[in-house]
């Protein structure tokens, strides 16, 4: 008898004690991500799982000065033409595979050759890669770039592991192999994807949580409520709607960011036959429908007012925001007029959107502006991994999509608006804008720099491959049972020295 209460009693006391040993941590995404290869992805909570999963050669601060991360320093020669970097000692990838000099190399080659790879723009200036020590790699490039250390900071610095690459190619995605914090355990499309502590990781004692577990919830009141009830810890893009009840609640944390990126329609101009219809084919139309837009109205019936109105690939805060072009008023008569200059008085127009609230509710704003003005928009809701790939594919008319943004401006443009950029999905395709902003990667001179931005962007505001509409801000809720979360501008998680109280 004595035996048995006993083992009741220990049986009990491991009953309560495990739950708080575990240091689990539930994050609710907006989206479930695409294919989880830093190449050949592109999706903005693909790269929130990353900043757990794959380590970068440099990461940035919250006032966006770029750090060491994989590549403790780094030297330029004074022409420009070479960067030199020192790697760091003791990394090393999931599957053991150490981190050195060859891994980079390996990795900068699959980046730029691999047929599949989306980052073959971002590294394009690479000439080659030189592996002067073990831990010491140099790049020649083909001509300066200034945006070289920005890209790093993203997916084009994301180190994937060698020895897995070369075993599964474009198959990587299924089972990633990096060198974070924490390494890949499972994925199940649209329920949840799951990471574990990699306990051999350069910085463990910085991590507090044995497991990370990314569950997407396209619904952001479900995403929400799920977090007031503890089925999740934390979420990422809290809807502005939200935000005042948040702050309310005593248990529950709110925090935010002004983003680096925006939110607009993109345009198929020529990718495929889909392209082929006014819509794509006529500026002209486009402006129109940019016309009867008011942007104002749209941040304070859908956002409350607390995102920024825009019409650029920078925010109107921003030093690379061309003022010559300021965001126009709403002019519902001068839209018609194009429109009719056009040789339309009606037209249809098809726009695919996320299956989220916020972003429906949005384009449900867009849609009603732009019927005062002749246009008949049709709003096709998807799934966001699969309006990406349509949208890649050709197999769309316009899409409501957004950027998350870069530290350097040429993430936001050059590969969305260069012939061969690797997210170019509009096939926008203007010589005199790729010669613009190939040249303003060269020069490390701000100022001249701005100036090709400009004269880009004078062409392109009356092109609209990409009809832009706001800038967000970040805005994440977490359970006040967490500590140390410091929000960044690029909208990442990064879970450095985040702990449960």
């Amino acid at each position: 008898m004595r035996k048995k209460l006993l083992a009741a009693l220990l049986l009990s006391a491991s009953t309560i004690i495990t739950p708080a040993l575990a240091a689990d941590l539930r994050i609710g995404l907006q989206e479930d991500p695409d294919v989880l290869d830093p190449d050949q992805s592109r999706t903005f909570v693909g790269r929130i799982v990353y900043a757990s999963l794959c380590d970068k050669l440099v990461d940035i601060t919250p006032d966006l000065e770029l750090i060491p991360q994989l590549a403790t320093g780094w030297s330029w020669s004074d022409d420009g033409l070479t960067l030199t970097m020192d790697l760091r000692e003791g990394a090393t990838f999931h599957d053991g595979t150490p981190f050195d000099a060859e891994a980079v190399k390996a990795n900068i080659d699959r980046s730029q050759n691999m047929p599949e790879s989306r980052r073959k723009s971002e590294v394009k200036s690479i000439e080659s890669v030189s592996v002067t020590g073990p831990l010491q790699v140099q790049f020649k490039l083909k001509n300066p770039d200034a945006t070289l250390l920005a890209q790093f900071a993203d997916r084009s610095g994301m180190m994937l592991s060698p020895t897995a690459t070369a075993a599964v190619g474009t198959d990587f995605g299924a089972a990633p192999v990096c060198s974070g914090p924490f390494k890949f355990v499972e994925r199940i499309q649209q329920d949840r994807i799951v990471l574990e502590k990699f306990a051999e990781y350069w910085n463990a004692d910085a991590i507090h949580f044995d497991k990370v577990t990314f569950l997407p919830i396209p619904d952001t009141t479900v995403r929400l409520a799920n977090v007031r009830s503890g089925d999740l810890d934390m979420l990422e893009r809290l809807a502005a709607t939200d935000a005042a009840s948040v702050k309310a609640d005593a248990n529950l944390q709110y925090e935010e960011a002004v983003s680096l990126g925006y939110q607009g329609i993109t345009v198929n101009v020529n990718n495929g036959p889909k392209g082929d219809n006014p819509f794509g084919n006529d500026a002209k139309i486009r402006q129109a429908f940019s016309l009867s837009l008011d942007r104002d109205a749209i941040n304070q019936v859908v956002f409350e007012g607390a995102f920024a109105p825009g019409n650029q690939p920078f925010p109107p805060t921003s030093p690379w925001y061309d003022k010559d072009y300021p965001i126009e008023a709403r002019d519902v008569e001068k839209a018609k007029a194009l429109l009719k200059e056009a040789g339309y008085d009606s037209l249809d127009v098809e726009v695919q959107v996320a299956n989220n609230p916020v972003q429906t509710q949005m384009m449900q704003v867009v849609q009603s502006m732009a019927a005062e003005a002749g246009f008949n928009v049709k709003l096709k809701s998807m799934e966001f991994a699969s309006l990406l790939a349509d949208q890649s594919a050709g197999e769309y008319q316009a899409s409501q999509v957004g950027w998350s943004g870069r530290v350097d401006p040429d993430g936001n443009i050059h590969q969305f608006m260069t012939c061969k950029g690797g997210i170019n999905d509009s096939k926008v395709c203007i010589p005199e804008v790729d010669k613009l902003l190939d040249e303003a990667r060269v020069s490390t001179d701000n100022a001249v720099r701005k100036a090709k931005y400009d004269e880009a962007r004078a062409i392109l505001i009356k092109e609209l491959p990409i009809i832009y509409l706001y800038h967000p801000t970040w805005i994440w809720t977490l359970s006040s049972k967490l500590e140390g979360f410091t929000p960044y501008p690029d909208g990442m998680i990064r879970l450095e020295n985040v702990k449960l109280k």
